[in-house]
């Protein structure tokens, strides 16, 4: 087949464009996904805190006594995750209440990455 006049077929150089073109819009396509996927797994760690502070929570509602002032450790196991629970209880000015806040940590890579500060105020029953 002769090629007709007139016609032309592209140049180097269009072929180079259009492929950085392309390169550019995955590269971004896959940043975006990778962010995604970031957040979806920081979603489920805050989700699974949450129920290890709100679990250390009602079981001193349950215990149906004023918590004593000081501060608390203890390991959660949600979805074949340990994280760590830890519980600070301070006085008010009325005696009669207690701030307890709740300070879920899981450990990544040897260095504790807080997910979730939960306060609440307790009183005499």
């Amino acid at each position: 087949m002769t090629p007709r006049p007139g016609s032309r077929g592209f140049t180097l150089i269009e072929i180079l464009v259009a492929l950085a073109v392309v390169a550019v819009a995955l590269a971004a396509g896959s940043q975006a996904t990778g962010a995604l996927t970031r957040a979806a797994a920081r979603q489920s760690d805050q989700w699974l805190a949450q129920l290890c502070a709100e679990n250390e929570l009602i079981r001193l509602r349950l215990t149906r006594q004023l918590p004593s002032v000081g501060d608390s450790t203890s390991e959660c196991q949600q979805a074949g995750r340990t994280l760590q629970v830890r519980l600070s209880v301070v006085p008010t000015p009325n005696p009669n209440f207690r701030r307890v806040d709740a300070l879920v940590e899981s450990r990544v890579d040897g260095v504790d990455v807080r997910l979730l500060s939960l306060s609440t105020i307790m009183g005499r029953y």
